[in-house]
């Protein structure tokens, strides 16, 4: 399959006829070749009596539910091409998603990550602040949910540091340090949003302390199912990191391991948005019939990405609503949607809900 007509145009460049008729035909070969190199897919499609020689729409192309990683190990690839296992996260006890991942594919999710962030902050490497422990990085053959965020958003860094220790305290003199070598420069800060809150933002709450990060910029993601309890939305998320650092452009995204590399960016509106690498479908619960604009229902995610593994058509443990295609204030071109959040009584999961 040739990813060349995707990574030769923008990210946020072509309207919806243009994307469907692009889409249409790659996810249709992506279904073929998972079929015939996944036997449990085929198992899968055959069951259902799927016509693999029919067209396909891409609201048509059967979808896994994402649980199913948890159950069972897929892939599409020899044992012997399997480069890197991504894990989803886990609390303990619950079972985790398997992701197998060979050289091909793992290029393709740096590459997309590359051109969707990059429309966002530039491409321009900058000096970098992760607010987590380095401690997440331990096992570079095996990544966590969290591992595989750092270290592909890490791409747009240089002069890294960590923003917490081992034993996730706050690095108060390293970050210090580092913004006086780096005064009146521009710094991408990258985290998981609890991760943020609870050992960042807190612990400068507790100590009063400030850093001017004013020309800087944050991207976090993570899903906000652990800040739940503490009445934190994300206004509230904004205005105190604000107060405590100065900055101003912050950014959320929507992912997930299972499609690693084809994140949804939130926008300077404050939507998220589909790529042209991507796309996003709501289902009504009752029927799985597709919702109209407004309406919420469960999320189901499309990507071109997943080569390795059949995780192309996902459907998701999620709630949200899509609110419109190429109109977005923004400029950009897609579907634009919002995360209401879990499905009720969906296994809770997400790369920093499930920290202790």
């Amino acid at each position: 399959m040739n990813y060349s007509i995707f990574f030769n145009q923008s990210p946020y460049s072509l309207q919806k006829d243009e994307k469907e008729k692009l889409l249409n035909g790659f996810l249709s070969k992506l279904t073929k070749h998972h079929y015939n190199n996944c036997y449990e897919y085929k198992r899968i499609l055959d069951a259902l009596d799927y016509d693999l020689k029919e067209s396909k729409k891409i609201a048509d192309i059967p979808f896994l539910p994402v649980r199913l990683f948890k159950m069972e190990n897929l892939f599409s690839i020899s044992e012997a091409q399997i480069n890197k296992t991504m894990l989803s996260s886990g609390t303990t006890g619950q079972s985790v998603s398997r992701i197998y991942i060979d050289k091909e594919t793992s290029y393709n999710q740096s590459k997309v990550l590359t051109k969707i962030v990059s429309n966002f902050i530039g491409s321009k490497r900058i000096p970098m602040i992760i607010i987590d422990s380095p401690s997440v990085l331990k096992d570079r053959n095996m990544f966590s949910a969290r591992g595989a965020g750092i270290l592909g958003f890490s791409f747009f860094g240089k002069n890294k540091i960590y923003a917490l220790n081992e034993k996730m305290e706050l690095n108060h003199k390293k970050i210090i340090q580092f913004l006086e070598k780096h005064e009146n420069k521009k710094i991408f800060l990258f985290g998981f949003t609890f991760i943020i809150y609870q050992h960042f933002i807190k612990e400068l709450e507790k100590r009063n302390i400030k850093f001017d990060l004013s020309k800087s910029v944050l991207i976090h993601g993570g899903g906000w199912k652990k800040l739940e309890n503490t009445s934190i939305n994300s206004d509230e998320f904004q205005k105190m990191l604000n107060q405590y650092t100065g900055i101003s452009y912050v950014y959320d995204y929507y992912g997930m391991v299972e499609q690693t590399g084809s994140i949804y960016m939130e926008c300077e509106k404050g939507y998220l948005h589909s790529s042209i690498y991507s796309d996003i479908i709501i289902r009504r619960a009752s029927d799985f019939t597709i919702a109209n604009y407004g309406e919420k229902g469960i999320i189901q995610v499309l990507s071109v990405l997943p080569k390795s593994y059949p995780g192309h058509s996902l459907l998701t443990e999620d709630e949200g609503y899509i609110l419109g295609e190429d109109d977005c204030e923004c400029g950009r071109f897609g579907k634009y949607f919002k995360v209401s959040g879990r499905i009720k009584n969906a296994e809770i999961r997400g790369c920093s809900d499930t920290y202790e």
